[in-house]
């Protein structure tokens, strides 16, 4: 009830009016069924800019730090995440990947849309990275199509870090279904699920336009954090 109150009345309306967001292939999310929505992941402002365009509900799978900050404010979080309609998933430990596929699957089969964000964390400088196979497991696993999903601008608006966005005009671009029946019986196969994988990331680079990096960006973003820490101790 809340989840439909957010996006009918409280924020649906505000943000489009906010941020006009053109819209592109929008027939392309299946009217009805089970299916992924697999985007690219450049700001905070993505967990609610499509959402809000969508006739559909989609629930997203949401680091579980989300739900677990301290205080009022980390509460009111967790709450509003809870009513939106959005899962935590922890990502740590061995199980994490399990975790995250369980929940997915659970979501698929009760015919609704699942949005993933393969790349498994915000891109810190606006590039396309590499996807982590979850999406590949549970597109196979759920027997269900994949709508890539580009999100354009929102990098600009509310880059990591930026807690108030920019009031800009966004563009949310969905291809078309990707159809992959024809690995069925095989998402335990690591080289399918990496094939799968790539497949989709490709179709998400091809609307989004960004500049791929075939790494993971948790990899590459350590790297730089732990170059900014060297850069900061004193020289000897």
């Amino acid at each position: 009830m809340f989840y439909h109150l957010l996006k009918h009345v409280l924020l649906g309306p505000l943000l489009r009016l906010l941020f006009r967001p053109r819209i592109e292939g929008l027939e392309n999310i299946p009217a009805e069924g089970a299916a992924i929505i697999a985007g690219n992941h450049l700001s905070f402002s993505d967990h609610f800019l499509m959402p809000a365009i969508l006739k559909r509900r989609i629930t997203f799978l949401a680091k579980a730090e989300y739900f677990t900050g301290p205080g009022v404010k980390g509460r009111l979080t967790a709450a509003f995440f809870r009513s939106a309609g959005q899962i935590p998933v922890d990502r740590s430990g061995k199980d994490a990947g399990r975790a995250a596929l369980r929940e997915g699957l659970g979501v698929l089969a009760e015919d609704e849309l699942l949005g993933i964000y393969p790349e498994g964390t915000r891109s810190h400088d606006g590039r396309l990275y590499k996807g982590k196979v979850g999406v590949a497991a549970m597109a196979l696993g759920a027997g269900v199509p994949v709508v890539p999903c580009a999100m354009v601008g929102t990098f600009e608006i509310q880059p990591p870090g930026q807690k108030i966005p920019k009031i800009r005009r966004v563009t949310i671009r969905f291809g078309e279904p990707m159809d992959f029946s024809r690995y069925a019986g095989l998402e335990s196969e690591r080289a399918v699920l990496r094939a799968v994988t790539d497949e989709i990331m490709y179709a998400i680079l091809a609307l989004s336009g960004q500049e791929y990096v075939d790494r993971y960006a948790a990899e590459v973003k350590a790297e730089a954090e732990e170059g900014r820490k060297r850069a900061r101790r004193p020289k000897r």
